[in-house]
């Protein structure tokens, strides 16, 4: 299977959350077989979504991008979730730089048996 993008332009934190956010469409299905609530489930993955969606709009250089996601959080009041959903994406985001076969994963789509074929 050939590569979605290019694993080296993951450097980038926008084409870095666009590959994110394909991935976060593998974990629907996964979350719509749960047999318990899935609302804190919904509202965790779409304040991320949020994050992400704001990253890619914003486009921040490599370097700016942890001062980014720290600003985000600073300027939103009571930004306790969001705070939350922000080191996860720097965490990821950092994997993304280390690990060459997560890097690999997030280029070729993140391929998953619970997403849906095209």
């Amino acid at each position: 299977m050939p590569p979605v993008i290019d694993p080296a332009q993951l450097t980038r934190p926008s084409v870095f959350c666009r590959a994110l956010l394909a991935a976060m469409e593998a974990s629907e299905g996964r979350r719509k077989r749960r047999k318990r609530d899935q609302t804190p489930d919904t509202l965790g993955q779409e304040l991320k979504r949020w994050v992400l969606e704001q990253a890619i709009a914003a486009d921040p250089e490599p370097e700016a991008f942890e001062g980014w996601l720290l600003q985000l959080v600073l300027g939103t009041p009571g930004s306790g979730g969001l705070r939350a959903m922000c080191q996860e994406v720097l965490m990821e985001y950092q994997l993304a730089q280390h690990d060459p076969d997560f890097r690999a994963w997030l280029a070729l789509g993140a391929p998953s048996a619970d997403k849906p074929r095209a």
